[in-house]
């Protein structure tokens, strides 16, 4: 699966007899809640996974979303029904940032069947398309957290990067990558 999917895309993959596992991870500091947002209506299918408790740490020293522990990511996913095998969509309110951290903690712990869908929640609702408030009662999942297919680093060598190198984004510790 391509690293973003169209809402027509995620609209065809809905149809197959083994639809992808979908995330829905919508966010904003300040509020409203995500979970708020997930309750008045979500795509069918759609697991509510909160940034703050479900695909981050405590803040601390490491920031305020740092990388949660290995085995509590694992616990999150299976119980959203996420398989070893399966393909994952994961979108947001619109604007992609907590669906690409989503997307990048995925392939961090070793799941490289995930996409984004272009535009979110946004671009689904604007094109008419289904909408539910039901919430899915997925059957858990196997999936096994294996920590470490995506680079990270550190305070230091992220302000290395933003001297020396290109800085691509932040989740509690920050991706990076030099030229």
């Amino acid at each position: 699966m391509r690293a973003l999917v169209s809402t027509s895309e995620l609209a065809d993959l809905l149809n197959d007899s083994r639809p992808p596992v979908l995330l829905d991870v919508r966010w904003m500091p300040g509020g409203p809640s995500g979970r708020v947002s997930y309750v008045a209506g979500h795509l069918p299918g759609a697991v509510f996974l909160d940034l703050d408790a479900d695909l981050a740490a405590l803040p601390g020293k490491c920031g305020r979303h740092p990388l949660p522990k290995p085995e509590d990511l694992e616990e999150v996913l299976r119980a959203a029904g996420v398989n070893s095998d399966s393909a994952v969509v994961v979108y947001d309110g619109g604007n992609g940032s907590v669906a690409a951290r989503a997307w990048w903690l995925l392939r961090w712990a070793g799941h490289s069947n995930v996409a984004v869908l272009d535009g979110g929640y946004a671009a689904w609702e604007q094109e008419g398309r289904p909408l539910t408030t039901e919430v899915p009662q997925p059957k858990r999942g196997d999936i096994d957290v294996t920590p470490g297919a995506m680079p990270t680093v550190d305070a230091d060598e992220a302000a290395d990067l933003a001297k020396n190198g290109v800085l691509l984004g932040s989740v509690s510790k920050v991706m990076g990558a030099t030229r």
